[in-house]
This record gives structure tokens, C-alpha cells and sequence, in this order.
């Protein structure tokens, strides 16, 4: 039974210790030694001797190749960079454009991106950079992206209170039950903007987004009251560029209520509900509860008519961005392996090519959102986000002055 290549290496070494300093006719035992064990012919076990442990330079097709003879010495690589600093900093500029999306929603809109960029004289980087970031994955996005994500490293108690008696009369909608394929079936929810202190009126935002094609709108509201909750509907439907069919809300009282229910029922829509304390049937919207509403106003307290003026304005930006420009990926199916379940997701598209794609929407409609799509540029729907939540930010933080030098002028005179 013949030696295994790590044993032949370790014998050629030591051999190979003794030959070197061996007299010319001890090479000669020594070379017959290594023959003789390995059935090597005698050149190449000569050459072996001789070079063991030493750097050697082979020639193969006009391309110089180095190898260490006998020991096993690990040769590290050094490939040439492909993606260079230019390309890192269009990638993070496209990257910021988005609103920081991972590698798989983010490399199948740079085409788009780039495109846009030039078109409004943003991209400020050659066609060879333009090239590369077409033809870049994902994984290698998230890595050249590695060191932006490691500067840029908070939750909510839940302001749901349960509904009437009247939710008997709403059905029960469990998450696989709804229908997901025709636009115009919104999940709808309220995200509360208290800042920590539940006492008084501050503002929530209406959150809404249809399942179909993640097109997603958002209202502010002066308070969780069923008026204003109705009012912040109306908006939304009004804003919506299909028809409205459904909505289905968890069982807070601000939904299950005379003004909702009168008002489906008016206009024949479709008004569903899912189970208590089952949060994964309303999971769509609860997901862009943090994703966009969280993400873009903070968790500060917003009280005044002000910054409800200035939260409004700011959805507006905020929603055009988002359903033109930021890509979402769906859940294809799931398969279970023993303990273990694997997502299969489809290619990221926004939820403006969604709608291009989906058969229940008109031409019409589709052409209408075509030329919205060419006039619009994202560079400065997001430089116009950035100057609206500052804005709302440092209201809310000159609150918070006002209130810290309140209470030391009140100290100060109980003093």
C-alpha cells in the first residue's frame, strides 16, 4: 500500500536535510534511498533533493509561477481590487439615496439609480465605475459597505386598546386567508408619537400599505380619536392611485367603530379584522411601522399643530420616495428542513414597478404613474426628507429645552 502524499513530503524533507550537506557519493545512497521508497524517477527526486525548502521560480507558457519545493508553506493570494474607492463611494451614494437598503434590494436598482442620477446630473463618476457597480452582487455590495453600515450602529409600548362590541360584527381575517394578489386590500394600523409620556393629545400616524404591490401611504392625526382615524382613511383612499376594496386593521377601537363600519359599508368596502394579539395577520404594515414611520420621525414626542403640519408634508416626500424608489423583496414560499425553515424571496422591485406589472391595474393608470415616475428625481426627494425631519427634529428637541429650563426655574423658586 503506497504512502500518502503528507508522509512522502515529510521522508522528501528529511532526506532532503541530509542530502545538502552529504559528500557527492552520499548524495548518490541517499538520491537511491528516495527512489526506492517513493518510486520517483531519478531526475525529478534529484531535483526534489536539491531544492527542498527553497523558493523556486517555474516558467509555464511565458508566466512565472513561484512554489516552495518539499514543505507544505501556504501562498497567500494577492488579487488584483476590482472595485476601487470610486466605486465604494457611488455605491454608498446610491446606497444613501435608498434610505441604506441591504445588497439584495439594493443591487437590482442601481441600473435604475444610475440612470436617474444622469439623467438630473447627480452621478458624478466615469463610465468604467459604471461598468463595475452593474455587474456587482450583492454579497460584494454588503461587504464594500461594511464600513459605512458600522457608523451608522429603540422600542414602543403599544397604544392599542380594544374595540366595542361592534368588532363581532367585523370577520376574523387570519394572514393566509387574505387576499394578496389584487391591489386595493390595505392593512391598516396606528403608530403613536408620545415620546415616552402617554398623558395628553400628541399625534399618530395613520399607516397603511396594500400586500399586492407594497405601495404604501401615511397620514398624520391629531389624536387616536375615531374622528380623526376616519379622517386620516378618507386622505389615504384619495391619495391612492388604484381603487380602494378592503381594509383590515387589528381590533383597536379606533377602527372598530360606527364611522368605519357605516362607511365600508357605504362605499362596499371590504372591512376585515385579525386576531387579538396575533400581530403576524396584520404583518405587513406592522413591518413598515418600523421600517419607514420609526425610521424617518424618530421616536420623539409630537404634540403641537406645527409639527403636524410639518409631519404631513413630510409623508408626502416620504411616500413618493418610498414607492417609486425603494425596492422590497417578497416572500416566495417557505420549506421546512427538520428544525429549520428556509425563505425563498423574489427579486427586490419597487413597489412602482409592482404596479406596472400587476394585471388588475389599468393601462391607463400604469401611464399616469410613468410620467409621475420621469419627473421625479430621488436625489431630492431625499435631500428634501433630510431638510423636513431636521426640521420636525429640532422642534422636538427645543420642547424638551423649554420644558428642562420650566422645571429648573420651578425648583429654583420652591427654593
Amino acid at each position: 500500500m503506497g504512502l500518502d502524499m503528507k508522509t512522502r513530503k515529510i521522508i522528501t524533507t528529511e532526506l532532503a536535510k541530509r542530502y545538502q550537506k552529504a559528500s557527492k557519493k552520499e548524495k548518490g545512497k541517499i538520491l537511491d534511498e528516495l527512489t526506492s521508497l517513493h518510486s520517483y524517477n531519478r531526475s525529478y527526486a534529484s531535483w526534489l533533493l536539491r531544492n527542498c525548502g527553497k523558493k523556486v521560480v517555474i516558467c509555464r507558457k511565458g508566466k512565472e509561477s513561484i512554489i516552495f519545493v518539499g514543505e507544505i508553506r501556504k501562498v497567500k493570494r494577492v488579487r488584483k481590487r476590482i472595485y476601487d474607492d470610486n466605486c465604494k463611494k457611488a455605491l454608498a451614494r446610491i446606497w444613501w439615496t435608498l434610505d441604506y437598503p441591504c445588497g439584495k434590494r439594493l443591487v437590482p436598482e442601481i441600473p435604475e439609480m444610475i440612470e436617474k442620477m444622469r439623467r438630473f446630473g447627480e452621478w458624478k463618476w466615469g463610465d468604467e465605475v459604471e461598468e463595475k457597480l452593474l455587474r456587482i452582487s450583492s454579497a460584494t455590495a454588503d461587504r464594500l459597505l461594511r464600513s459605512e453600515k458600522k457608523k451608522m450602529e429603540i422600542k414602543c409600548r403599544s397604544k392599542t386598546k380594544p374595540g366595542t362590541l361592534l368588532k363581532l360584527k367585523i370577520p376574523i381575517k387570519t394572514f393566509s386567508e387574505l387576499e394578496r394578489g389584487k391591489p386595493g386590500y390595505l392593512d391598516i394600523d396606528l403608530v403613536g408619537h408620545d415620546g415616552g409620556n402617554v398623558k395628553g393629545d400628541f399625534i399618530y400616524t395613520l399607516n397603511a400599505v396594500d400586500p399586492a404591490t407594497h405601495w404604501s401611504l401615511r397620514v398624520s392625526v391629531r389624536n387616536r380619536a375615531q374622528v380623526w382615524a376616519f379622517e386620516g382613511l378618507k386622505k389615504i383612499k384619495g391619495r391612492l392611485p388604484f381603487s380602494l376594496l378592503g381594509i383590515h386593521s387589528d381590533n383597536d377601537s379606533a377602527f372598530i367603530n360606527a364611522h368605519f363600519s357605516g362607511y365600508c359599508e357605504q362605499e362596499g368596502i371590504l372591512f376585515t379584522r385579525s386576531r387579538p394579539g396575533r400581530k403576524n395577520d396584520n404583518c405587513f404594515v406592522e413591518q413598515k411601522n418600523w421600517s419607514v414611520v420609526r425610521k424617518v420621525v424618530g421616536y420623539p414626542r409630537y404634540d403641537t399643530e406645527e409639527e403636524l403640519k410639518i409631519m404631513n408634508e413630510l409623508w408626502e416626500v416620504v411616500d413618493k420616495f418610498y414607492n417609486f424608489f425603494q425596492p422590497v423583496m417578497k416572500l416566495i414560499r417557505k420549506e421546512r428542513e427538520g428544525a429549520r425553515i428556509r425563505r425563498k424571496y423574489d427579486t427586490a422591485q419597487t413597489p412602482y414597478q409592482r404596479v406596472l406589472e400587476n394585471e388588475y391595474i389599468c393601462e391607463e393608470l400604469k401611464e399616469r404613474l410613468r410620467k409621475e415616475y420621469d419627473k421625479l428625481n430621488p436625489m431630492e426627494l431625499r435631500r428634501e426628507m433630510i431638510r423636513l425631519q431636521n426640521k420636525l427634529f429640532k422642534m422636538a428637541i427645543s420642547k424638551i429645552k423649554d420644558k428642562d429650563r420650566e422645571i429648573r426655574i420651578e425648583s429654583y423658586v420652591r427654593q
